[in-house]
C-alpha cells in the first residue's frame, strides 16, 4: 500500500513544504488527489490550487497532476469517504477532524505524521501552538494538518466605551469581560450579533482556545458539558441549622428560569434550567446502643471430641435480644450462640460484640435506603419536569407542586422563599417527599 498523506488543514506556508517533497530521478512522476469536503470557490481551496500551479511551474520536467474533487455536503462527504477507507482507496489527501474515525484510520497506519514531518523541515516551532493542539488526537498523534487560520473582530462604540468609562479597547479576554461588565452597569448591553451564528461560533471556539481538545472530547463523551468551562457546571453547598434538611428539601429539583436575555440582540426569551438537590448530610459515625433489658441468657455445655477434652461446664453460651426496629416499631428476636472458648464469661464478650455487629449493619442498611430514596427524588433537566419557574418579564414566580405564586421576582431571586416553603410544607409536610 502506497503511502498516503492525510490532510485536515493546510496553510499556505505548510502547503509549499508538502509539494515540495523529494521524487526520485526515475519516476519524475507526482500523482496527488484531494477529496475535499469544501466549495472549490472557497479561498483556501484557491489558495492551495495556486501553490500548486506554481510548484509545477518550478518543476517542468516533473509529471506532476494535481486534482481536487469537492464535495461540500458533509453527509455525502462522510460517506464517500468512508466507503473509500473499507476499499483501501482513500486518496493521497481528504479531510477529517481528529475523531474516532479518523484515529482507527491511523490505528491502520494510513496516515502520515506531521509531527516527524514538522520536525524534519525545522518548522514545528513555527506552526501556530492551536493548530497543532487541535489536531492531536486522543492519544497525542499528530497526523492532520489545519486548512486555515481565521482571524475575529469586535468592532465598538466609542461613545458607548466613553460613557461606561471605559479609556481604551481591551487586548486580552480577562480585560473583554471586565469592559462587559462595566457596560452593563451602565445598562448597555455588551455584545450584540447579527443572526445566531457567530455566537454559536464563539461558544464553540473561546472555550476550546482556552481548554484544548479535552474540552471537545469530554463533551463529546458525555463526562463534561458545552457549558462547563464558560460557566460553573454545579455548585455544592453546605448549610446548617435547625430543621435545615426539613425546609429545604422542598427546593429538591428542576427550577426554570425564563428572562428576555441581555445578550440577544434581537430581544428574544430565553429559557434555562438549573436541578437543586437537597441531601442530608451523611453521618457516618453509626453508635450502637445496646439495651439491657432486652437481653437473656442461656449456658449450656459446649461439647468436645470425647475422653478427656469432654466439657464438662456450661461454657456455651445463648443471647437472646428482642430487638424493636426504632422507625418501623417491628420487633424480632436475635439469636446468637456462641461457643468459642471454654470460657463462659469471654464467649458471652463474644456474643455480646456479635450482637453489636447485627444491630450496627441494620442501622448501615437503614442510612443506605433512605439516602437511595432520596437519590431516587433527583430530577431530569427537561421540560414539564420543573417544580418552580421564574419568569422576568411576566413578574411571576409560580410553584407547580402547590400552585402558589408572587410578583416580587427579585425578591425570590435575593432568597425570600419562606412563603414558598411553608406552602409546600402544609400540602406535603406528612408526605416522605
Amino acid at each position: 500500500m502506497k503511502k498516503r498523506i492525510l490532510i485536515a488543514a493546510l496553510t499556505a506556508a505548510m502547503a509549499s513544504s508538502i509539494f515540495g517533497v523529494t521524487v526520485n530521478a526515475a519516476e519524475r512522476e507526482l500523482n496527488i488527489n484531494w477529496l475535499s469536503s469544501r466549495s472549490a470557490s472557497e479561498s483556501a481551496i484557491l489558495a492551495i490550487q495556486d501553490i500548486a500551479k506554481q510548484y509545477q511551474e518550478e518543476n517542468p520536467d516533473l509529471d506532476f497532476n494535481f486534482e481536487i474533487e469537492n464535495i461540500s455536503d458533509r453527509t455525502a462527504y462522510l460517506q464517500k469517504l468512508k466507503i473509500l477507507a473499507a476499499s483501501d482507496e482513500l486518496p493521497e489527501w481528504f479531510d477529517s477532524d481528529p475523531d474516532t474515525w479518523f484515529a482507527d484510520i491511523v490505528a491502520d497506519g494510513k496516515a502520515y505524521s506531521f509531527e516527524d514531518l514538522y520536525k524534519e523541515l525545522g518548522m514545528y516551532d513555527q506552526i501556530f501552538p492551536i493548530s497543532k493542539e487541535y489536531a492531536r488526537l486522543s492519544d497525542g498523534s499528530l497526523n492532520l494538518m489545519t486548512l486555515q487560520c481565521n482571524t475575529e473582530y469586535f468592532f465598538y462604540n466609542k461613545d458607548l466605551f466613553e460613557q461606561a468609562g471605559i479609556t481604551e479597547a481591551p487586548k486580552t479576554f480577562d480585560e473583554l469581560l471586565a469592559d462587559c461588565k462595566l457596560l452593563q452597569d451602565q445598562e448597555i448591553i455588551p455584545i450584540a450579533m447579527g443572526g445566531d451564528w457567530p455566537i454559536l461560533r464563539y461558544f464553540a471556539q473561546v472555550p476550546f482556545r482556552l481548554t484544548g481538545n479535552e474540552y471537545i472530547e469530554n463533551a463529546v463523551s458525555g463526562e463534561g458539558s458545552f457549558g462547563e468551562e464558560a460557566g460553573l457546571k454545579s455548585v455544592t453547598l453546605e448549610i446548617s441549622g435547625e430543621n435545615v434538611y426539613g425546609y429545604l428539601k422542598s427546593e429538591n429539583g428542576v427550577h426554570r428560569l425564563v428572562r428576555v436575555s441581555p445578550f440577544n440582540a434581537q430581544g428574544k426569551r430565553m429559557t434555562s434550567f438549573a436541578s437543586a438537590f437537597v441531601t442530608p448530610l451523611v453521618d457516618d459515625t453509626i453508635e450502637v446502643e445496646i439495651s439491657q433489658a432486652c437481653i437473656s441468657w442461656d449456658t449450656f455445655r459446649s461439647g468436645g471430641a470425647g475422653g478427656q477434652n469432654v466439657n464438662k461446664v456450661e461454657s456455651g453460651v445463648r443471647l437472646r435480644y428482642q430487638y424493636k426496629d426504632p422507625y418501623t416499631g417491628e420487633e424480632e428476636e436475635i439469636l446468637i450462640e456462641n461457643t468459642e472458648t471454654r470460657d463462659q464469661p469471654k464467649n458471652k464478650e463474644n456474643a455480646l460484640r456479635q450482637l453489636r455487629s447485627i444491630l450496627y449493619d441494620k442501622e448501615l442498611k437503614h442510612r443506605m435506603a433512605e439516602q437511595e430514596k432520596i437519590e431516587a427524588g433527583k430530577k431530569k433537566i427537561e421540560w414539564g419536569s420543573q417544580i418552580r419557574s421564574y419568569v422576568f418579564d411576566d413578574r411571576r414566580v409560580k410553584d407547580h407542586r402547590t400552585n402558589y405564586q408572587t410578583s416580587d421576582v427579585q425578591g425570590v431571586m435575593d432568597g425570600n422563599i419562606d412563603a414558598f416553603i411553608k406552602a409546600y410544607l402544609m400540602e406535603f409536610g406528612g408526605e416522605n417527599v
